[in-house]
């Protein structure tokens, strides 16, 4: 089965190559960006400036080839891709939350944002805590690695795969 998606729009950010970015949003908290919303979707930004936060999903669009082990920017041992935030995957989708600042027509200027530019846009869906929050979380083999997440960049151990 193939699946196709057309993106809705475009991330813009001061990141123009893949090496020395934050990793996760936690890295960039003053980072500000903007996401473009393409015209024909904008109508569906309606009653999004209510929320503070959104989950941006979107297209590792620089992502050549995966692995089913990789080694994650927090550590230096092989783990398997699904146990890692690694860009190098089998469907090689991103997830952010980021914070919204303003919103002006079809254009989203956000913060804390850790996404390359010129990024396709697949997806905005508001952020709930109230649903997307979990009790009693384990983080598996990041819980030992969990406090470099704010200062760890990326080098160029996914841009040949």
């Amino acid at each position: 089965m193939k699946i196709i998606f057309n993106p809705i729009g475009i991330i813009h950010s001061p990141f123009k190559e893949l090496e020395n970015m934050p990793i996760q949003p936690a890295g960039c908290k003053d980072i500000e960006g903007e996401i473009e919303v393409f015209p024909e979707f904008s109508a569906g930004l309606q009653d999004l400036d209510g929320f503070s936060h959104i989950y941006v999903i979107y297209y590792f669009h620089k992502v050549k080839g995966w692995k089913v082990k990789v080694i994650p920017f927090l550590d230096n041992r092989e783990r398997g891709i699904f146990a890692t935030r690694a860009p190098t995957r089998p469907c090689p989708i991103g997830l952010s939350v980021l914070e919204i600042n303003e919103i002006k027509s079809n254009r989203i200027i956000v913060q804390n944002l850790d996404i390359l530019d010129g990024t396709p846009l697949l997806d905005i869906k508001p952020f709930v805590p109230q649903f997307d929050s979990s009790e009693n979380v384990r983080i598996g083999w990041l819980d030992r690695h969990i406090n470099e997440v704010k200062t760890k960049r990326a080098d160029d151990r996914f841009r040949n795969n």
